[in-house]
């Protein structure tokens, strides 16, 4: 059953911002027909999701003949402009690509099209996804094992110079916002640098990432210790959203929404829906942690306020 739009609490209940990340570049075409590829794809995900509930919608590109990860910007305007004409969902455009990805490949999309918000990692780490060339005895392409393979031996870089770079080039140049992502307290550190040193300013909005190996595990202790690391390091000038990796998804932003935070959800993140049983679209994820987040008493963001509580520029100064 489709949910239709975000809901509004009573009067001091707060609401909470749904992300929905759609197809990222972790996942492969071999471990769910349900991944979206194609423009059309990807485009019809992105709606289901904002039509279940999301006001902000996490994406990166494919190769549609292949499903490999992009950062061709050509691929992101295949999709942007049926996203933007039938929702007003916030477009959130990936800077992070691939561990095998270069920073200017990067970085090609975001400068070229100047969303109202896109990700940024806030270090570099080792980003293992190796793991799950155990889980499949063949592949529909060569590429897809080729690229799990190589984060055995590559690491994710985003050094001090990157994130100037990201901060400068896409934020202050091309008037986006971040979703800034940390995936250890090592990285909130970094993140409340530069908010001391003017870089960043607030409102600061932290997407803390669990269950990446390389990263925080994702486990109820951990995103704590998390939660009391911003707020002693960034004080009352952020608000945060939890995503998890993997099964654990749907439990660990339940959480994040008890403890006063945001919720980001998406076939990026997790490919399930239930232990075993694989999601048939984004919008299940989405139309599953409303539930949970109405049933907690809470409401759920529109796109409006998502723009409001974050600061962002507004639909009409992006470039697609």
């Amino acid at each position: 059953m489709k949910v239709n739009g975000p809901s509004n609490p009573p009067a001091g209940r707060r609401n909470v911002i749904i992300t929905c990340a759609v197809t990222g570049s972790i996942h492969t075409p071999t471990m769910s027909p349900h991944l979206p590829v194609t423009a059309e794809e990807i485009a019809e995900a992105s709606i289901g999701a904002a039509e279940a509930g999301a006001a902000i919608i996490h994406l990166h590109a494919r190769d549609p003949e292949t499903g490999a990860p992009s950062a061709d910007p050509d691929h992101f305007r295949a999709f942007l402009p049926a996203i933007a004409q039938k929702t007003d969902a916030v477009v959130n455009i990936s800077t992070g690509g691939s561990s095998v990805m270069s920073l200017e490949t990067r970085l090609a999309p975001a400068r070229a099209l100047k969303p109202e918000m896109c990700s940024l990692n806030m270090g570099s780490m080792n980003f293992g996804t190796f793991p799950m060339l155990d889980k499949y005895a063949s592949w529909k392409h060569n590429w897809e094992p080729a690229l799990l393979e190589a984060t055995r031996r590559t690491v994710f870089q985003n050094t001090f110079e990157d994130i100037e770079t990201i901060l400068e080039d896409v934020g202050d140049r091309g008037g986006a916002r971040f979703e800034f992502e940390c995936y250890d307290v090592g990285q909130i550190e970094t993140l409340g640098f530069y908010l001391k040193r003017g870089l960043v300013k607030p409102p600061v909005y932290v997407q803390f990432v669990l269950g990446v190996l390389g990263g925080a595990g994702a486990h109820p202790d951990t995103l704590v210790h998390m939660k009391a690391t911003a707020d002693r390091v960034l004080g009352d000038a952020y608000d945060f959203s939890v995503l998890a990796a993997g099964g654990k998804q749907i439990s660990m932003a339940t959480m994040g929404a008890i403890m006063g935070g945001n919720v980001r959800v998406g076939l990026e993140d997790n490919l399930t829906i239930a232990p075993g049983e694989l999601a048939k679209s984004n919008a299940e994820q989405v139309g599953k942690i409303r539930r949970i987040i109405e049933e907690l008493g809470l409401g759920v963001a529109t796109p409006a306020e998502a723009r409001q509580r974050l600061a962002l520029k507004g639909a009409h100064a992006v470039e697609f």
